[in-house]
């Protein structure tokens, strides 16, 4: 299964809960990508970073080159932030009044700390990441916070290009109104009166125009991350989990969530499983596994499950995850 994706796919996301691999196979998907010749990009959006302590170097919010074929990045959700509120501060300003300066700053300063800002500004940064590197790679690969955050991240396209084209909608319906008070003669006083003496500031035009501008740009971002996510010719999301009760529980709940969200489930892929010839230490901790197993089928019979065995070694570094993708290849 992950051989065919490494091969099929322009995207893939891996998620699911913490601790459970998503970054080693992650990167080991990746690694197999690039010794067959594509150019690839993998991702982390995980605030925890592991991805630069996997590869055991610095990976910072620019793509660096990994090994041939093969770049990496991490989206930094505190610098996400800062270059969403800046860029929000700068159309704020280009639409009001210069004596209004000091309001725009209170308000982006609130807005810190507002309900759902660090997810806007994630998800931004995420579409713009997506959109340049599939004009730049052959296949991005995501690695992805823990699944809860990443569930509420999966439903936020659809929720935000609703919204946005409502405003754009609301917009087009006070472009109505100001083309009958401007034929009115009332125009020109309500833009005195809000704009007031002295101050340099767009015209209502202008400024209409301006937020016309913002709003399709952002349109247009979260329209082709969602176009994207929901395309499985393109597309595939990986539950990566392990073959225990809470993990598995998580996981049938977590494809629930994504398919709602419309974000369909390419398959799952149970790590770390205990060898079959394991001694009779492990044989009661193997059947036990097995039954978790029989669950998680029964509730996704639909999905392909590729099981992973549990590595003598930690997978660390260039050289282990190169070890981990050839016995993947290999299965």
């Amino acid at each position: 299964m992950l051989l065919n994706l490494a091969r099929q796919r322009r995207v893939l996301f891996f998620g699911g809960k913490g601790g459970v691999g998503k970054t080693t196979m992650a990167s080991a998907v990746a690694v197999m990508a690039a010794e067959q010749g594509r150019r690839v990009l993998l991702v982390s959006t995980d605030p925890a970073h592991s991805l630069g302590h996997l590869w055991g170097r610095r990976i910072g919010p620019h793509a660096v080159p990994l090994m041939a074929g093969l770049d990496g990045l991490e989206i930094d959700p505190a610098e996400s932030l800062e270059s969403h509120l800046e860029q929000v501060g700068r159309s704020l300003r280009k639409l009001m009044p210069h004596h209004l300066a000091g309001e725009v700053d209170k308000h982006l300063a609130r807005s810190r700390d507002a309900p759902g800002i660090h997810e806007a500004a994630l998800l931004e940064r995420l579409a713009q990441t997506l959109i340049d590197g599939m004009q730049q790679y052959d296949l991005l690969v995501f690695d992805t916070a823990p699944s809860g955050h990443t569930a509420r991240l999966m439903a936020l396209p659809e929720m935000m290009t609703a919204w946005t084209e409502g405003m754009l909608r609301q917009r087009e319906r006070s472009d109505k109104l100001g083309a009958a008070l401007h034929g009115a003669g009332g125009a020109q006083d309500m833009a005195a009166r809000i704009i007031g003496k002295g101050d340099q500031i767009l015209t209502p035009a202008q400024r209409d125009d301006t937020i016309r501008s913002v709003l399709n740009r952002r349109r247009e971002r979260f329209v082709v991350l969602r176009d994207v996510l929901a395309d499985t010719q393109r597309t595939g999301f990986v539950i990566v989990l392990a073959a225990e009760r809470l993990p598995v529980l998580e996981t049938i709940e977590f494809e629930g969530q994504l398919r709602r969200a419309g974000v369909p489930v390419a398959g799952l892929v149970v790590n770390k499983r205990m060898p079959a010839q394991a001694g009779d230490f492990f044989a009661e901790k193997q059947q036990q596994e097995q039954h978790y197993l029989a669950q998680l089928r029964e509730a996704l019979p639909q999905l392909p499950v590729e099981e992973v065995v549990l590595q003598r070694l930690e997978v660390a570094g260039e050289d282990g995850i190169r070890a981990l993708a050839g016995m993947l290849r290999a299965e």
